[in-house]
């Protein structure tokens, strides 16, 4: 059952009697003002004046507006116990390498770092994500969760803004890991589709897992996989905080991400250049839709606006009755 609730309620509590007892002390101590001038007495005589009791009038609109004003000092809100609402219905964890390759130049004509891109990018994503629960995995030569699946967007905003290489350790890139790290984020989620987005600019390294444990696990859950793959495959040089400039084999293994994402049903894409990541992730955007409505408890609808524009209307009536209508004697 519908309720109006109000967000300061002591305003209530405190300003309706003070109004009340205004007005009492209004009614019982007035004294209409008495003419004493000859003409004023003409006038009464000829019944020139009004019958309307105006003065009476006039002081309970200005009561009435006092009412609403306390009201919306007290932010009234009509509150839906239980209403249904149309959301995507999607859950999805976000894995990003934070190896030390991702501190390579974007691409020929961007000198940014691949993970300042990256979190740029991911954050535009999450932006348009409104409905969605996201989550958050990085990796490099361990995956760790940084943040759990969510609906607080503010929070998991400040998350990835936060990443940076070194977070965990950088020398190793373990994408089986991060997929099962991501996939038991959604064990036990009830979403309609449960997707993971892994971008990576490297291949596994020898410490991690077999790819098809994650294939397996996936399939059993109904997870899709969508795996992005950074870089031109040719060899680069990375700083090091202990060794400096470092080489590193700049190689995707395009054929791994492309199984991994065959085989769960997701997608494979290729960013050679900064401005391709910004498309990829707006494709992935595009085809992951799946509206639905679910019940949503104490939905609240703000009574601000309709309150103002009432006094408002009130305040003009009563300005408008005093100077056009009810004017004079």
């Amino acid at each position: 059952m519908s309720s109006l609730l109000f967000l300061y309620p002591w305003i209530i509590y405190a300003g309706i009697p003070l109004v009340c007892i205004l007005s009492w002390i209004r009614f019982r101590y007035y004294r209409r003002v008495l003419y004493i001038y000859p003409l004023a007495t003409q006038v009464y005589r000829q019944g020139l004046t009004t019958r309307v009791p105006r003065n009476t009038v006039l002081m309970l609109l200005r009561i009435f507006i006092l009412f609403i004003l306390v009201l919306l000092l007290a932010k009234p809100r009509w509150v839906d116990p239980r209403s249904c609402v149309e959301v995507e219905g999607i859950d999805i964890v976000l894995a990003l390498d934070v190896s030390g390759s991702m501190s390579c130049p974007g691409g020929r004509d961007d000198k940014r770092r691949r993970i300042d891109i990256a979190k740029e990018e991911v954050i535009r994503f999450i932006n348009k994500r409104t409905q969605d629960a996201l989550g958050l995995v990085v990796f490099g030569d361990d995956a760790i969760s940084r943040c759990p699946l969510t609906t607080d967007k503010r929070t998991l905003l400040d998350i990835v803004a936060g990443v940076d290489i070194g977070m965990v350790r950088q020398e190793g890139t373990v994408i089986t890991k991060a997929l099962l790290t991501a996939i038991n984020r959604l064990r036990y989620s009830k979403a309609t589709s449960k997707i993971i987005i892994l971008l990576t600019d490297g291949e596994p390294t020898p410490n991690d897992l077999d790819p098809r444990i994650a294939i397996k696990a996936a399939q059993e859950l109904q997870v899709k996989i969508y795996t992005i793959g950074i870089g031109d495959n040719e060899d680069i040089v990375v700083q090091h905080p202990i060794y400096g400039m470092v080489p590193v084999a700049n190689r995707v293994n395009k054929k791994l991400l492309t199984l991994l994402a065959h085989e769960t049903g997701g997608m494979f894409f290729m960013a050679k250049q900064s401005e391709d990541m910004r498309r990829i992730y707006d494709t992935i955007n595009a085809l992951e839709k799946t509206r639905i409505e679910v019940p949503l408890f104490t939905r609240q609808y703000d009574w601000f606006i309709p309150l103002v524009w009432l006094a408002l209307v009130l305040i003009i009536m009563e300005v408008y009755m005093v100077s056009c209508v009810w004017f004079g004697l």
